[in-house]
């Protein structure tokens, strides 16, 4: 598995394996790994344009966004990590993550190895001080990675999120660079 940073030419590749990810988000028992309903409609134009106009955007501007993805020996995607900024000015020592890992590739450490080239790369690039994220509170696999990687729990917000007529809570996780 060969993890690299992404550049404009993998976004179709990358959008086609998040679409997959979207389609599995709760779909036959699976958890929920993002605060929306599953659909087979792809990745929205929005987060499509979110992706697209961060990866371009120099590090430290608004709306920046650097993305690592993971190929599998037949150069598909089987996972990725993204960092990017907060919206406001005076968080620009800290970054969002997110990340996604596709089914056939969960529990190998693949997710492990995601996080740690994320946190390397941030703590290698100033002005970052901390990482931080929110996963949906019954994502209990993903909470534990988070968790072995070095996150600590923030905060918790219930009932967060009503997705398809469930109660959803997000757990606020960060990891302290320094």
């Amino acid at each position: 598995m060969r993890v690299r940073p992404a550049t404009p030419e993998d976004l179709p590749a990358l959008f086609a394996y998040l679409g997959e990810q979207l389609a599995e988000n709760g779909r036959d028992g699976a958890p929920l790994f993002q605060p929306m309903e599953q659909t087979d409609a792809g990745v929205p134009p929005a987060m499509q344009e979110r992706f697209a106009s961060g990866m371009a955007t120099p590090v430290g501007e608004p709306g920046w966004r650097h993305v690592w993805i993971a190929l599998d020996e037949l150069g598909a995607v089987a996972g990725h990590i993204d960092l990017r900024s907060y919206p406001e000015a005076a968080s620009r020592h800290r970054a969002l993550l997110g990340m996604g890992v596709r089914h056939d590739q969960r529990q190998a450490g693949l997710g492990t190895r995601l996080v740690q080239e994320a946190l390397a790369w941030a703590r290698a690039t100033p002005p970052f001080d901390w990482v931080d994220l929110e996963v949906l509170s019954q994502n209990h696999k993903a909470r534990a990675l988070y968790v072995r990687t070095g996150f600590h729990v923030t905060g918790e917000v219930p009932d967060l999120y009503r997705i398809g007529g469930v109660s959803v809570g997000a757990v606020s996780m960060s990891f302290a660079l320094a």
